[in-house]
């Protein structure tokens, strides 16, 4: 700005520049993460000058998207570069009760791995270049395809919609995936369990097992097809 030494960001990035909030600037910033905004500080020649305060809208599906995956058995957890005030806002507004705020996007990567380390399995939705990291971590990284490209480069999974539901409809399906999966593979080996020692002692007609085989490649791609009525 004019040859000026301008920042912009966090109150703690001022404070390594030695620069502290004025009282007025402060009361300001308090007031604004009280009522759910994130604040930031705006500093230029060695001195604080203003706050500015921006706040994310939160989608009306985003409730309904936590219920569903509370349904399906997960906990879910907010982790944000937030101030702590304004992601508890968040959090209560959504239905989260475990909120990790004021991480800074290298620490993403570090507290999914402190989570698998206390033996959960970690599926990480993110959107942003800072959540990168945290994604390619997690088991199950989930990239919105409304988001940046090195958020779906590190996802193992893109939702093509911005819309958070998507997520829980995502492992609905990956379970009822893996359901099939099992159970093809349950009926291919029972059958051949079952038809090998008859081939083995003679007692099993060659245009028969033939035919049984054929069923059995039919009966695994009926079975398979099913997911196709998934909603």
């Amino acid at each position: 700005m004019d040859g000026h030494a301008v920042l912009v960001g966090r109150e703690q990035m001022l404070a390594e520049w030695v620069i502290e909030l004025p009282r007025e600037l402060a009361e300001a910033k308090a007031a604004a993460e009280a009522e759910g905004r994130t604040a930031v500080a705006v500093a230029w020649d060695g001195e604080a000058r203003g706050v500015l305060t921006v706040a994310d809208a939160i989608k009306q599906t985003s409730a309904q998207a936590v219920a569903e995956l509370r349904r399906l058995g997960l906990t879910p957890v907010l982790l944000t570069g937030d101030n702590k005030l304004v992601a508890e806002s968040v959090a209560r507004a959504v239905g989260i009760d475990e909120v990790i705020a004021e991480v800074l996007p290298q620490d993403k990567a570090d507290v999914v791995k402190r989570l698998q380390g206390e033996g959960r399995t970690v599926a990480m939705v993110g959107d942003g270049v800072n959540d990168a990291a945290a994604l390619a971590t997690a088991d199950l990284g989930l990239a919105m395809g409304t988001g940046t490209d090195a958020a779906i480069e590190a996802g193992d999974l893109t939702l093509v919609r911005g819309d958070l539901r998507v997520a829980a409809d995502a492992i609905r399906l990956s379970r009822r995936t893996l359901t099939t999966i099992k159970g093809n593979l349950f009926w291919a080996f029972g059958y051949n369990v079952a038809a090998l020692p008859l081939a083995a002692l003679g007692m099993l007609n060659p245009v028969i097992a033939g035919a049984a085989m054929a069923f059995s490649s039919v009966f695994v791609v009926t079975n398979s097809l099913r997911l196709r009525t998934f909603k």
